[in-house]
């Protein structure tokens, strides 16, 4: 029997998102959403036929044609037009996770009964949703104002018909999806095209994904580290609570706390040094990692308040009376944000590629890049080059596309956001991250290898499930292969939410 999520008024979080996505629930509307969406569109009906003066996006055209109206007969070619026009994507197309994604999204914005769209139109992209019908969607298009315009063409074009869709592992015709499922196109009403396009979903729903990645990274960074610190003989001084409390950064907390509980009946890092300090890369991941992790947290509360919000244009207000312009659509607020996501972990990377870089460098008990014979042996030489190289490309990555605007529609949209190309970059370096932690994790595990004393049980224990799938490493091998796994392993992780969010 299939799980159901029932979009009603209680907002989504991260947690819920994620168990929609774990589960594989369906999605249903409650009635007093159903009651919402009608009563909108029953109130626009009404007003379409009663007002003479243009409303803009209703009886209007677009952007820089505002100022034309248009007669009633051509109300719903002008909807259909308006999806075709801006169907103009171009690049890589946008995954399938990040698209279900969007749906769920767009269904959440439009069920507020602010928006004027037919009942009808919603429950086509639930049965999108819940039937794994994914349209196809191109990453480049979208200025991130007036909504993400281009690709939500994209998203739309099927309801009448047109565009490509994956059903099935087939991608099919817009036309011949209908024709398999015995539907009937949707015939657009006064704004909804309009509707279907302003809004942010496609840089929500990349943020969303985005967030929910970067969140499990930031506990998987603490972990490798922790593994690196003992593989490195490193001293547990620096994450006592006392140092701290006395600078109480939730996140900086939250991390000592972690490393800590990792380590805990750790015989290893209890044991004499001949040291007495760590390098930063070890020393300082409270400081480094906390400062990502409240990072995270300002981000996630921006995308939350966004995905439970209204952001299409204009909004109608029934009880009101008003239907205003406006412009919930401009993606400001997430362009900041998605820029200071991707900065705050490209330095997970950064720090993590440091750690990996003291680990082969021969120091403390440890061997020249981790293997017996090095000279014959290059060992683990080259895993560091390959994640400086992508530590590199995350800097070029991390560049903001927030401080940038170009003037669009004869200046009418005279500044847009980018977030949209904000919110496909920042992908790219939490991706990266994980290749830079798989590289990290596999050269710790081998570290550890040359220690006499144990671990902590937590981590013998993981690290045993690792080393099922990469083992040591004795001599010379293509560690291309031992890379890729230890990415996979790190994807396959399953990390409680409570620890996560």
């Amino acid at each position: 029997m299939s799980l159901v999520h029932i979009i009603d008024s209680k907002p989504l979080d991260l947690s819920i998102i994620q168990e929609i996505i774990t589960k594989d629930k369906k999605l249903s509307l409650s009635k007093s959403t159903i009651e919402r969406v009608e009563k909108c569109r029953a109130y626009l009906d009404k007003k379409t036929q009663s007002i003479s003066t243009p409303i803009y996006g209703i009886n209007t055209g677009f952007g820089a044609l505002y100022n034309i109206k248009i007669k009633g007969k051509n109300l719903q070619k002008l909807q259909e037009n308006l999806v075709m026009s801006h169907a103009c994507g171009t690049g890589d197309e946008v995954s399938k996770e990040i698209v279900k994604l969007m749906l769920l999204l767009k269904i959440q914005s439009l069920s507020y009964g602010h928006s004027g769209v037919q009942l009808v139109t919603i429950n086509r992209l639930m049965d999108f949703y819940n039937h794994d019908i994914i349209p196809v969607i191109y990453e480049q298009g979208s200025l991130g104002a007036s909504g993400d315009l281009s690709p939500l063409a994209h998203l739309s074009l099927p309801l009448i018909g047109m565009g490509e869709v994956y059903y099935k592992d087939e991608r099919i015709s817009g036309s011949k999806m209908l024709e398999k499922l015995g539907w009937e196109k949707i015939n657009f009403q006064s704004k909804e095209g309009l509707a279907l396009l302003n809004g942010t979903q496609f840089m929500t729903a990349f943020g969303v994904f985005n967030l929910l990645k970067a969140h499990k990274l930031s506990y998987i960074a603490d972990l490798i580290g922790a593994i690196s610190l003992e593989a490195f003989d490193g001293k547990i001084e620096p994450f006592n609570r006392l140092v701290h409390e006395v600078r109480p950064h939730k996140g900086q907390l939250k991390t000592a706390k972690r490393i800590g509980e990792f380590l805990e009946d750790s015989q290893l890092i209890i044991q004499e040094k001949q040291h007495v300090q760590d390098p930063y890369s070890f020393r300082c991941m409270p400081q480094v990692h906390g400062a990502t992790k409240d990072t995270l947290r300002f981000v996630t509360k921006t995308f939350l308040t966004e995905i439970n919000s209204v952001t299409d244009n204009p909004n109608i207000f029934v009880e009101e009376d008003e239907i205003i312009s406006g412009g919930n659509f401009h993606g400001q607020p997430l362009a900041l944000t998605l820029d200071f996501l991707a900065i705050a972990m490209a330095e997970l990377g950064n720090i993590s590629e440091r750690r990996t870089y003291q680990l082969v460098s021969g120091h403390r008990h440890l061997p020249p890049f981790l293997v017996s014979n090095p000279g014959l042996n290059s060992g683990f030489m080259i895993p560091q080059y390959t994640a400086a190289s992508i530590v590199s490309q995350n800097k070029q990555y991390a560049t903001p596309s927030s401080i940038d605007s170009i003037e669009s529609s004869n200046g009418q949209e005279d500044h847009v956001s980018m977030g949209a190309n904000g919110a496909t970059k920042c992908k790219k370096v939490i991706d990266n991250i994980q290749t830079i932690l798989a590289i990290e994790l596999f050269t710790a595990s081998q570290a550890l290898s040359f220690s006499k004393a144990k671990s902590s049980s937590f981590i013998e224990s993981f690290l045993g499930s690792f080393r099922e799938e990469v083992s040591i490493v004795e001599k010379d091998r293509v560690l291309h292969e031992d890379i890729t796994t230890a990415s996979n392993f790190i994807t396959l992780l399953q990390i409680d939410s409570e620890e996560l969010f």
